[in-house]
């Protein structure tokens, strides 16, 4: 499986906070520079090479000096406007000395939302790649709020991933991988090699936030892992202290743990649909639609239970059963006032109930992905 990674020829390589950040002790300019050197000699070899840092809030922290990382979003956003001034001149310097240029994007999940955006980002992307510039991508955390914010970067890095149909997705962290139990706390724990990105048995294995520092943990990196494998993309983490730590991912040594993709990638925007971190509303269906979607059917009102929320029509709505749980995610041809309308009742009445008929379906398969 590690030559799924020495095959890749488009990259995605996310670094934690404690990395770029020395643990906090101020931006390991070392580091940076070490990246810098590797993603050269990869893209000498003729690969592209995305990198996703983290570090912006905690460089601003440590030149504010701020030990503890605040909660007000205010000052969360004022730590990431100071940091991100250094932490992109530092970039630029390291690989200006490997005679490459960088470009700095910042994305908050609202950029990927929106179709139009999301396609103007993976272009603007693709486009750099191709001119041998290296992206260095972070959340925009100036500006981003709750509603619209990735949450980390381990998420933010599989929806890079996917957005330019990357092939392997590289996560360095201040841990060797994954263990089947935090190391930290039982020393019988064992690294494991490799395994499907799909197995949720590695969910159960994650632990919680891995410092002061980063926001994230294993568990964001597990998740990361099961995003970036639905658009085909394998993912490795490992410790970004190794010496030379993505040479040797790329060339497919086994070092860290390595989480396959096994499933089929999704379409482009099947892949845009099931990228959506925040939906507008969620539409409970019965047990009869919920075997027509698993078997490629698309939802009609006579199945829908409840609809939850106040969205338009083209919104982006969850599927769920009974019990809760998202069984899939679509477009939805009519409002949450419609639906509520139309629920429980077949297609041929739509048109007497709310005047108009626009599709007889409420989601359309080719608009929709089951999840």
């Amino acid at each position: 499986m590690r030559t799924k990674l020495r095959n890749a020829r488009r990259l995605v390589v996310k670094v934690g906070s404690a990395l770029v950040t020395n643990n906090g002790a101020g931006l390991d300019k070392d580091a940076l520079d070490a990246w810098a050197r590797q993603i050269a000699a990869l893209r000498a070899e003729g690969r592209e090479i995305a990198l996703v840092s983290s570090g912006a809030i905690a460089a601003g922290m440590q030149r504010l000096g701020w030990a503890k990382r605040p909660t007000e979003m205010s000052k969360l956003q004022a730590a990431a406007a100071v940091g991100q001034m250094g932490l992109v001149e530092a970039y630029e310097k390291a690989f200006s000395r490997h005679g490459l240029h960088t470009a700095q994007i910042l994305l908050t999940h609202e950029d990927l939302a929106d179709r139009s955006r999301y396609l103007n980002a993976r272009s603007t992307l693709t486009t750099l790649l191709a001119l041998g510039v290296v992206p260095i991508i972070n959340e925009n955390d100036t500006v981003v709020t709750d509603e619209i914010k990735f949450g980390d970067n381990d998420t933010l890095g599989a929806l890079v991933a996917n957005l330019i149909e990357a092939e392997a997705l590289i996560i360095l962290t201040d841990q060797q991988g994954l263990y089947t139990a935090d190391p930290r706390k039982d020393p019988a724990a064992t690294l494991i090699g490799e395994g499907r990105a799909e197995d949720r048995q590695y969910e159960a294995m994650a632990g919680g936030s891995g410092s002061a520092i980063s926001k994230g943990g294993m568990i964001t990196k597990i998740r990361a892992a099961q995003r970036a494998a639905r658009s085909g993309a394998h993912t490795c983490i490992a410790s970004g202290r190794e010496p030379d730590p993505i040479l040797r991912l790329a060339a497919g040594e086994a070092l860290g743990t390595l989480l396959y993709a096994s499933s089929t990638p999704l379409q482009a925007r099947k892949q845009w649909l099931a990228d959506h971190l925040q939906l507008a509303g969620d539409l409970v269906i019965d047990d009869g639609a919920v075997a027509a979607l698993k078997s490629g059917k698309s939802l009609l009102p006579v199945g829908v239970v409840e609809a939850r929320g106040d969205f338009e029509r083209g919104a982006v709505v969850a599927c769920r059963n009974l019990a809760g749980e998202e069984v899939a995610r679509g477009l939805v041809n009519y409002s949450a006032s419609e639906c509520r309308r139309i629920a429980r009742k077949p297609t041929a009445e739509i048109a007497n109930l709310i005047g108009y008929l626009d599709e007889p379906e409420l989601v359309h398969r080719d608009n929709m992905v089951r999840t």
